[in-house]
């Protein structure tokens, strides 16, 4: 593989020339809740308990234009945020962008991943979202990044999957073709991509898939040079994923988006596969669902510095005597339907909604003591994430 920085300067100038992404700069905070993003919710999730303090210190690692910055930023008030960038224009983008929204100051750099060590002290949660696989070498990025993962810290990973992305991969390679000696010129490549989809049939399977998945968000420019005329990217699959996850020397916590990830969802119809599964590995699991299931573009999920401490809250004692919190990422409170953190609708019981009022102040066997509901209703409201627990003294 070619490592050379004439790759990072191609990276560069593709940015420089067209910021990513190019959401539009408002004079408001970003809307919607994005929960990985917020270190309660995420911690949480990694470890099912809130986090023993908030004022911790985040690294945004190839920040871009600052989408996730200004999430970063709004959603966790009390932490230092730190976010790194190749591109001189996508940070001008990024710091504008926080200015205008009104978030507070963050910490700019100029910095490649690769420099991370640059960076001082550690930080207990790293954001490094569609930056490993444009690296000419992730496994150095990623190994540069865990280096600067505090103990007990989190990172929150995403990078492109092969299956997903195999069209996109092959209009890529047309552009480049027609290109010829012109490739690397940007704006020259959106033209020739844009001409291209505009001459084929509509049948045409790449016509199909563009205008299925991808024709709203490429309708920017920015957004087509991104995905058809970046000088560098790297397509995993499930095997390839754990090499570079094994390569850094961090602990894989899960998939950020479980439900992807169960069997279940593509065999339920078939008990007795799904009992034939049940001799695989994780990863072989894993590998399985997305043989059946091609259509993921991408995976992200968390990884985590040892010692990180998990409670399952499987222990009746432990969970009686837990303190709950109401979690950020649900949406419509206070009623009896509201929004979890993926924006799917949960319809609670009167019972339900009495125990989410008692929040925030009293231990879970104290609100059970005013509640007709039993601890498998607790569990199931925690595995949705709309309450967040700290272990109480048992």
């Amino acid at each position: 593989m070619d490592t050379t920085p004439d790759i990072s300067a191609a990276v560069r100038r593709l940015y420089d020339t067209f910021p990513f992404p190019p959401d539009p700069l408002s004079d408001e905070p970003p809307p919607g809740y994005n929960w990985r993003w917020s270190w309660p919710d995420a911690y949480n999730f990694c470890t099912g308990q809130k986090p023993p303090k908030l004022d911790v210190r985040i690294l945004d690692a190839g920040c871009g234009t600052g989408s996730s910055t200004d999430y970063l930023i709004h959603l966790n008030p009390e932490a230092s945020v730190t976010a790194i960038d190749l591109s001189e224009g996508a940070l001008k983008v990024a710091q504008e962008r926080c200015r205008r929204s009104g978030a507070r100051e963050a910490d700019f750099r100029h910095l490649s991943l690769y420099d991370a060590a640059e960076l001082d002290g550690e930080f207990d949660l790293i954001n490094c979202v569609g930056v490993l696989h444009h690296l000419p070498d992730p496994i150095r990025g990623i190994q540069a990044l865990a280096a600067k993962l505090a103990a007990g810290g989190l990172m929150h990973i995403f990078v492109y999957a092969e299956l997903g992305r195999w069209e996109i991969q092959l209009m890529q390679r047309a552009i480049g073709l027609l290109q010829g000696s012109q490739k690397g010129d940007y704006p020259d490549g959106v033209k020739v991509g844009r001409q291209i989809f505009a001459s084929l049939p509509e049948n045409n399977r790449l016509v199909k898939y563009e205008k299925q998945r991808w024709a709203g968000e490429n309708q920017r420019d920015e957004c087509f040079a991104d995905m058809y005329v970046h000088p560098q990217e790297i397509d995993y699959n499930i095997e390839t994923l754990f090499e570079l996850i094994d390569a850094s020397g961090l602990e894989f916590i899960g998939f950020s988006n479980p439900g992807y990830w169960q069997l279940e969802r593509l065999l339920g119809k078939a008990p007795e596969l799904i009992e034939r599964a049940q001799g695989l590995t994780e990863r072989e699991l894993y590998r399985l669902i997305e043989l059946l299931d091609t259509e993921i573009t991408h995976y992200e999920f968390f990884l985590g510095k040892k010692p990180v401490n998990k409670i399952d809250w499987s222990d009746d004692k432990a969970l009686l005597a837990a303190i709950p919190e109401l979690s950020g990422c649900m949406h419509g409170w206070p009623s009896q339907q509201v929004f979890d953190c993926n924006y799917q609708l949960v319809n609670l019981s009167s019972a339900e909604f009495e125990f989410l009022q008692g929040c925030n102040t009293r231990t879970v066997g104290e609100i059970l003591a005013d509640v007709e509901m039993g601890l498998d209703e607790v569990r199931s409201i925690l595995s949705k994430q709309l309450i967040l627990l700290t272990p109480g003294k048992i």
